[in-house]
This record gives structure tokens, sequence and C-alpha cells, in this order.
């Protein structure tokens, strides 16, 4: 079975920092793009940040830049966000998706494969 599993996930008070993982298993993603996207309740799924296959290059949402950091290790094919300065308004639950398009892209619609996701609070 093809799984991308997330893990990391938690409450956190703001300012706090937070490292998800996502692991791959049933078989290699190591040369697709992966992405990380967050859905709040109430709102439609957002792009974060995304990574091409061998990390040279990363793509961040405006609202995480400077504070989420992309990045993966194709040894243990897993690509990890580091989260930094939480805001209340980070709280959602964040997937890991793994695509074979252009890592530069915002749209969902590009990555074939989704984890289950894992849930993100941030308390003010």
């Amino acid at each position: 079975q093809v799984q991308l599993v997330e893990s990391g996930g938690g409450l956190v008070q703001a300012g706090g920092s937070l490292r998800l993982s996502c692991a791959a298993s049933g078989r290699t993603f190591r040369t697709y793009a992966k992405g990380w996207f967050r859905q709040a309740p109430g709102k439609e799924r957002e792009f974060v940040a995304s990574i091409n296959w061998n990390g040279s290059g990363t793509y961040y949402a405006d609202s995480v830049k400077g504070r989420f950091t992309i990045s993966r290790d194709n040894a243990k094919d897993t690509v990890y966000l580091q989260m930094n300065s939480l805001k209340p308004e980070d709280t959602a639950v964040y997937y890991c998706a793994a695509g074979g398009g252009y890592y530069r892209n915002r749209n969902s619609n590009v990555y074939d494969y989704w984890g289950q996701g894992t849930q993100v609070t941030v308390s003010s």
C-alpha cells in the first residue's frame, strides 16, 4: 500500500516551534516534488510550501515565508516542515503531498499522492 505518513503535529503556544515529518512507504518518492498544504476548519485547503526532487529549490506561501522551512532527506524518503514563530492562524490540519509536476505550483491538483494529515494547534 502506497502511503505518505505525517507526524509531529501537536499543541503549541504562539511563538513556539514544531517540526512536521512525512515519510513514504510502499514505493519511493525520491524523484517527486513534495509539498505541504493545510486546511483550517471551514476553509479551503491552501498551499504552504514545496520542494523539488533534490532539495535545491523551495517555494513558500507568503504567509509562512521567513517562518517555515521545507527540506527533504531522500535517503530516508522523508520531507520535513520546520515551523517557527507559530501564530494562532497557523492552526490547521497539515498534509504532505508528492507529485511528478513542477514544484513551484500552488495548485493541489498537481500532486498525486497525499498523506492523512496531522493536526497543528497554536494557542494564543
